[in-house]
């Protein structure tokens, strides 16, 4: 799924501090979103890698889909989604193109990392880039009875510049500060949202993960 590049930047939350427009506390806590979002911010300073099973699930006006594999992801824009269900695909990054190959269409498209508005594309900033100053306009703590009591919920609010690409951000995060659910909500009324679990922190990954050889008879396209 593509989205404009103004959405696309709100994404960079996972692992982002952020400004807040006022000092929420958090339930059962004195602690405010800002020191909150702070620790947030300061649990991923030393994280050079990540690899985590994760579910994509789009929301629109028919059936739901969903999409589910693994993920790795590491310093310098790199990451490769491995979609294992319902269907093989991949999509890589390897920190100048994205990938996205289907092996049931034989066909692999690739595009430069700048021109892409693809909704994974800023998911590489996830080790790279620690800013959210430029999307959200403040945050607000969410009762969520699901979420057990070292768990919590920020809500996100757009800045009016990106007030027409969505309406709001839910994270879910775990006591160790990792993002187990982030959901998009858009201004049409349908809904991204990804689940994370089996997160691991700092695993050794091989650099040859973040490349990509099609198989003999790929058609390849490429975007500008």
């Amino acid at each position: 799924m593509a989205l404009s590049g103004a959405l696309a930047l709100l994404l960079v939350m996972i692992t982002s501090g952020a400004r807040v427009a006022h000092a929420q506390t958090a339930p059962g806590s004195r602690e405010t979103i800002d020191a909150y979002v702070q620790r947030f911010e300061a649990s991923y300073r030393d994280v050079r890698s990540l690899r985590a099973d994760f579910t994509q699930t789009y929301s629109g006006s028919g059936r739901p889909r969903i999409e589910s594999g693994v993920v790795w992801f590491a310093r310098g824009g790199l990451m490769r989604w491995d979609y294992q269900r319902p269907s093989a695909k991949l999509f890589l990054c390897d920190g100048r193109h994205v990938w996205l190959y289907i092996p049931e269409e034989k066909q692999l498209t690739r595009a430069p990392v700048k021109s892409s508005e693809d909704i994974r594309v800023p998911f590489r900033l996830l080790l790279t880039r620690l800013d959210l100053r430029r999307v959200f306009a403040r945050f607000e703590f969410v009762d969520d009875a699901t979420q057990d009591a070292a768990s919590r919920v920020l809500r996100g609010f757009p800045k009016k510049e990106f007030a027409e690409d969505y309406s709001d951000v839910l994270m879910g995060l775990d006591g160790q500060f990792d993002m187990r659910r982030l959901v998009v909500d858009l201004p049409d009324h349908t809904r991204m949202e990804f689940r994370f679990n089996h997160i691991d922190r700092n695993p050794p990954l091989d650099k040859y993960l973040f490349r990509f050889t099609p198989p003999p008879g790929t058609e390849i396209i490429d975007e500008k």
